[in-house]
This record gives C-alpha cells, sequence and structure tokens, in this order.
C-alpha cells in the first residue's frame, strides 16, 4: 500500500486501558496471547505488546498516568469498534472465553458463509470471533 507516495505496511492497534496487568491477564489468560515487549514512556506512561502464536498482528496496552500529558478521562472503548480474532470453531470459541471472564455481548450468528460472536475485554472493547462456516 502506498500512501501520498510512501510505501505504508499496517503494523498493530494502540488499546488505551484502564488497569494495565488487569487488560494484560484478560488478553493472556483468556485470549491466549503472549507479551512480546514492553516499555516505559517518557511522560511515564507503560506500553506491552502481545501476539498471538502463529501471527504477526499485534495488539499494544497503553496506560497513562493522570499527570501525563496523554491522560484522558476513561470512555469505555466507544472511540474502538472491536478487533477480530480468526477462530476454528465460534461457538465453541465464545462459551471459552465467556467462561475465563470476557463479557458476552453478542452470541454466534451466521451471515453467508462466516459465523461471528462478541465478547468484550474488562474496559469494554469488543472482540469479534470470526469463522468460516464448515460446508
Amino acid at each position: 500500500m502506498r500512501a501520498a507516495g510512501i510505501p505504508t505496511k499496517y503494523f498493530y492497534t494502540g488499546v488505551r486501558v484502564r488497569d494495565l496487568e488487569r487488560s494484560v491477564r484478560f488478553y493472556r489468560n483468556v485470549l491466549g496471547m503472549k507479551v512480546t515487549r514492553k516499555g516505559t514512556m517518557s511522560h511515564g506512561g507503560v506500553w506491552i505488546e502481545l501476539r498471538s502464536p502463529g501471527s504477526p498482528q499485534r495488539l499494544e496496552l497503553n496506560w497513562y498516568p493522570a499527570k501525563s500529558k496523554f491522560f484522558a478521562p476513561y470512555r469505555k472503548g466507544e472511540e474502538l469498534d472491536h478487533l477480530a480474532f480468526r477462530v476454528a470453531n465460534v461457538a465453541h470459541a465464545f462459551r471459552e472465553l465467556v467462561s475465563k471472564g470476557a463479557r458476552p455481548e453478542v452470541p454466534p450468528f451466521q451471515e453467508e458463509r462466516y459465523e461471528f460472536a462478541f465478547v468484550s475485554d474488562p474496559d469494554g472493547i469488543w472482540i469479534e470471533l470470526l469463522g468460516r462456516v464448515r460446508s
């Protein structure tokens, strides 16, 4: 992809969270992601990068202290629509994630050749479960 003549390549999604450790536990324990990197920002913020095994996509969780110039009151994830994860069996993944602590939002449903379901993380960010319908 090229933007204004400059080569671009999608790299990661950064999500602002209220409680960094709680969010890391959720993405590790519920979705099976692994922490790949972490760091501290010059203004006192902290970031942690996670990845699903076998996926090049990255999720960066960002936490900003109240005195940081980037701090803003949290608004329950409304600015971010959702994060999508491909799964082999949507209904099974939905049940498993809910049993591990994800909040159920939309139970499994089918549209054409795909099945979908949605759960949410501790900050209210929706997570789409997407799978192909088996013929």
